[in-house]
């Protein structure tokens, strides 16, 4: 585990503390890389486009997965079928998934402008529908997942806590919004971590449908840019470890919060 993801990660915050012409080392900068990228408006702008794409995909996601999960977990004929086939987006591969709604949102072929007769209206081609194309694209590939992950919670719910409830006269809502929402917290807060940091490292969806133009540009974009195609090593790394230092401050929320959440409802098992 060290060899594989501490060392990668210490190796790149060593590059970042040094100056490059290209690819050659010219001597040893300290923090002037970090303090290019975070003077470089390049920079704000990927980190808004992220954190907005992160927000709103995983909003979506959330209340899309759990209108699936609810749905997945009820008893009815054909359910077998219908797990399959709301399951069906997330096997499909993330490139996959993007070259089709490339086409689908593209002018040529145009097959959404077809549909509600939009003519050559271009979504990926302009600032804000290059955006929603984008954040569309990864709900439609992603809920699913999510919905598995609170269907699994779901599972873990004694059938007698919403009986007992409809036997106290609480209807659907009440019953979710007390009893099913506060014991699928678990498995609420693990499916939001799993896809925030996911979303906050959103690549292939964006090289695919807009290459980054239209306002679209994400962190790991921007990364990519100077680390392999204008080769920068070190400004590269420096971008690179800010990223990372995001992400893992955001991750380690998200696990601070389960792992109090489990201690809780241990305490109140006791």
């Amino acid at each position: 585990m060290g060899l594989v993801a501490l060392f990668p990660v210490i190796y790149a915050m060593v590059l970042s503390l040094y100056s490059y012409t290209r690819r050659q080392r010219t001597g040893f900068g300290g923090l002037d890389n970090y303090v290019d990228a975070l003077t470089d408006g390049r920079f704000w702008s990927a980190l808004q486009f992220t954190l907005t794409f992160t927000v709103t995909s995983v909003a979506a996601e959330f209340l899309i997965g759990l209108g699936f999960a609810l749905l997945m977990n009820r008893t009815f004929r054909g359910r077998g079928i219908t797990r399959a086939a709301i399951l069906v987006p997330w096997v499909i591969p993330t490139v996959i998934a993007a070259q089709m709604w490339f086409f689908m949102f593209n002018v040529t072929p145009g097959f959404i402008n077809t549909i509600f007769g939009l003519g050559d209206f271009s979504w990926i081609g302009q600032p804000g529908w290059a955006t929603f194309a984008i954040v569309f694209a990864d709900v439609w590939k992603t809920a699913p997942f999510v919905a598995l992950l609170l269907l699994a919670g779901l599972q873990t719910i004694p059938a007698e806590m919403g009986e007992s409830g409809l036997v106290d006269g609480a209807n659907a809502f009440q019953r979710l919004w007390y009893i099913t929402l506060p014991l699928l917290r678990p498995a609420i807060l693990v499916a939001l971590l799993f896809r925030t940091v996911d979303a906050l490292r959103v690549y292939d969806l964006v090289v695919v449908m807009t290459g980054g133009a239209f306002d679209t540009e994400s962190l790991s974009v921007l990364v990519q840019q100077f680390v392999v195609r204008t080769p920068d090593p070190g400004f590269g790394s420096a971008l690179s470890t800010i990223t990372f230092v995001l992400i893992l401050g955001i991750g380690l929320i998200f696990v601070r919060m389960l792992g109090r959440d489990i201690m809780v409802g241990r305490g109140a098992e006791r």
